[in-house]
């Protein structure tokens, strides 16, 4: 009977620790979600350099399109893809993070809370989110390194983070504010509406068809966050092109651009649409590829 007792004890406690720890441990690294965001994330850099790169510009010196194409034609072929490290570095590290720890972050807390999904679904993409701010130093570098006049300042990306060593580490995440207010949200509506979107769209009868709707599905929502959050992105710009000085809040930075820019919403938004056929582009091909690479893993 002792014995019987002390097997049923034992029963009753791996259940309620052992099992559920090693479930709990089994739902973190899923190494595949990290892969799949990462080589998502390089396709899309590698193709979307040239257009990011004049986007960049409209938002630095509020340049109409042509202005920003006349200037990148100017500085030549040799010059487009410089600056292009940091964001492959930065991106592909990002949207791995976006997409990895999001899914271990819904895991865990599924997990151990009892809250509704789309909280708990909300709540890890704002987490996922802050995490990749910890990559800001890339994005602050490939904002120096497309800035036209750095180019005599700074080589490439490795002399960029060196000559920003002098200055202190702070300097390395100038324009964390606006990475940390775009980042968050736009992570919590883009895991949020990515289900529904897609199944709005006409059922996929095919692969190819499967695809596209995957592409229309991440153009769409990219395309829509780009717009939404792409004043954030013009004042973040404009602090992370400053080296050295004084460290100014989000507002008095945007208070600045708006005075420029004649007060004109117009003005600030300057470069949207070409953000908007680029965000098409951009997340059309990471969500789809990322969907490829999910079902091929």
């Amino acid at each position: 009977m002792d014995t019987e007792a002390q097997n049923r004890s034992k029963d009753l406690v791996l259940p309620g620790s052992k099992q559920d720890l090693a479930q709990q441990i089994s739902c973190l690294g899923p190494t595949k979600y990290y892969i799949c965001g990462y080589f998502a994330a390089f396709t899309n850099i590698a193709t979307t350099f040239p257009i990011q790169k004049a986007l960049f510009r409209q938002q630095l010196y509020g340049l109409k399109t042509l202005e920003a194409v006349r200037q990148l034609k100017q500085d030549g072929f040799r010059l487009l893809y410089r600056g292009i490290l940091p964001p492959l570095l930065q991106k592909t590290t990002t949207v791995a993070l976006m997409f990895g720890l999001y899914e271990d972050f819904s895991c865990l807390l599924k997990r151990t809370t009892d809250g509704p999904e789309l909280l708990t679904r909300s709540v890890s993409a704002v987490l996922a989110g802050t995490a990749e701010a910890t990559l800001t130093p890339f994005e602050r570098v490939q904002t120096l390194l497309q800035d036209r006049r750095h180019h005599r300042r700074f080589s490439n990306t490795f002399d960029a983070f060196k000559a920003l060593k002098a200055y202190g580490f702070r300097e390395y995440y100038r324009g964390l504010v606006p990475i940390l207010l775009r980042n968050g949200p736009s992570n919590a509506l883009f895991f949020a509406l990515r289900g529904p979107i897609k199944e709005s769209l006409p059922e996929a009868t095919t692969y190819s068809t499967n695809v596209l709707n995957d592409f229309i599905c991440g153009g769409c929502l990219g395309s829509m966050l780009g717009i939404m959050f792409y004043p954030i992105n013009v004042v973040k710009a404009r602090m992370q092109s400053q080296v050295g000085g004084e460290f100014q809040t989000f507002t008095k930075v945007f208070m600045t651009i708006w005075r420029e820019r004649d007060g004109k919403l117009s003005n600030v938004m300057r470069g949207v649409h070409l953000n908007y056929h680029r965000s098409i582009l951009s997340w059309g091909i990471i969500n789809a590829t990322y969907e490829i690479l999910l079902k091929l893993i």
